[in-house]
């Protein structure tokens, strides 16, 4: 068999996936479409799902570094006539310290602010806050190359990192919303803005000072728009498939079926159904199965969440919920526990019966990390599951199926 294709496993950088020639599924064709239908969007997924791989893809487009984009949706954009380049002012809030408490985050927003606006060569050394940095940051680089592309990618990592902080947490959702507010308020200047986070504030944070952002998160447009169909599975990593299953001693079919139920079952509109990007490059990687999402860095917080609620595993299967249930006005820390798990990733969508949807397990793999995590808060650090575990993860797995 000829050399497979590099799989991007941790690549979230469109130009070293391209250059280098990491398999890439094409996603463009939803970049394009939210570039020609609207201006500024909100879009909300769970961690290692694609957000940043996307941010970095639009940052190419606007650039105008049409090479990357031969042989894909996109390649047609750059051959537009009105077809023009767009300076990016691109932030990635995943990079704010957040050690040194409030005051560390403001010094932390204002020094990465102003480290993107000398990359891009503007001078604003002048600015003392963060705010007052974003916004000399736009207005001088409009007035340089005018309009640009807007980009924040994690722009709700520095509340979470002091969810169970709740003052520190409300003055730092204050120093976002200053911040933030310059976007809107320089609106004239900025072609397209796009904000991605794993959860939404509504009440007191970004969406009281940004509420002109249409949220695309559970719209069916865009629903697969990060992560695998199975179409895509099938499509782009056929002989990886093909790899794995010579290796396994198993037949095409039963791998695939294998890796529907570890990986598949991801929903953000109760409808289409995705396979996680990261858990499934690992195992075409490693070719074994594993909690990989869970064990690439589960949130502290989500343990101590589930434990100072006293969740259990069963009680989110089957609910139903109303189709704003996720996203409803409020700030996370007060949000209903399915809502703070769904946006967390560990409960999928799916059709309701008595409501617009139900709630359940995405796949094996967030099932078992949920269990898990149960187990950990019951008997401590460090449990592992037992025989007798394991048997109730395999009899709730059979229901689940039967119930999807």
């Amino acid at each position: 068999m000829d050399r497979l294709q590099k799989l991007p496993i941790g690549i979230q950088t469109f130009d070293k996936l391209r250059e280098e020639g990491y398999l890439y599924v094409d996603k463009t064709k939803y970049l394009i479409d939210l570039i020609d239908r609207g201006k500024a969007y909100f879009l909300s997924r769970p961690r290692r799902f694609g957000k940043s791989l996307t941010v970095s893809t639009l940052e190419a487009i606007f650039s105008g570094k049409r090479e990357l984009f031969k042989g894909l949706a996109a390649e047609e954009f750059f051959e537009r006539p009105d077809y023009r380049t767009h300076p990016v002012l691109r932030i990635d809030l995943s990079q704010v310290l957040t050690g040194n408490g409030v005051d560390g985050v403001r010094e932390s927003m204002t020094k990465i602010t102003k480290e993107r606006a000398e990359e891009c060569g503007i001078d604003i050394r002048d600015a003392t806050e963060s705010s007052e940095a974003l916004r000399l940051f736009i207005r001088r680089l409009y007035a340089e190359r005018g309009s640009m592309a807007v980009l924040i990618d994690e722009y709700d990592k520095p509340i979470l990192d002091f969810f169970h902080e709740p003052e520190k947490a409300l003055e730092v959702r204050s120093i976002l919303r200053d911040f933030y507010i310059q976007i809107k308020a320089e609106d004239a200047s900025i072609r397209f803005v796009l904000l991605t986070g794993i959860s939404k504030f509504s009440k007191m944070g970004v969406f009281s000072a940004m509420n002109n952002l249409r949220d695309i998160s559970m719209t069916d447009d865009y629903a697969t728009m990060l992560g695998y169909t199975e179409e895509e599975l099938l499509a782009n990593f056929g002989e990886h498939i093909d790899a794995v299953a010579l290796d396994m001693k198993i037949s095409r079919e039963e791998l695939i079926s294998k890796i529907r139920d570890y990986y598949d079952g991801f929903s953000f509109n109760g409808e289409y159904r995705l396979y996680n990007p990261f858990s499934t490059l690992c195992f075409l990687s490693d070719r074994k199965f594993g909690n990989y999402w869970f064990n690439s860095g589960t949130p502290s917080f989500i343990a101590r969440y589930m434990r100072d609620r006293k969740l259990t595993v069963e009680q989110f299967r089957g609910y139903e919920v109303s189709r704003d249930f996720a996203f409803a006005p409020g700030e996370i820390e007060t949000s209903t526990a399915a809502s703070f798990l769904y946006q967390s990733g560990y409960l999928s969508l799916r059709p309701g019966v008595l409501d617009d949807f139900s709630l359940d397990y995405p796949n094996h793999e967030v099932l078992t990390a949920m269990s898990s995590l149960l187990i950990g808060n019951i008997f401590g650090d460090g449990a592992e599951l037992n025989d007798a575990n394991e048997r109730q993860i395999t009899a709730i797995e059979s229901e689940k199926k039967t119930a999807i």
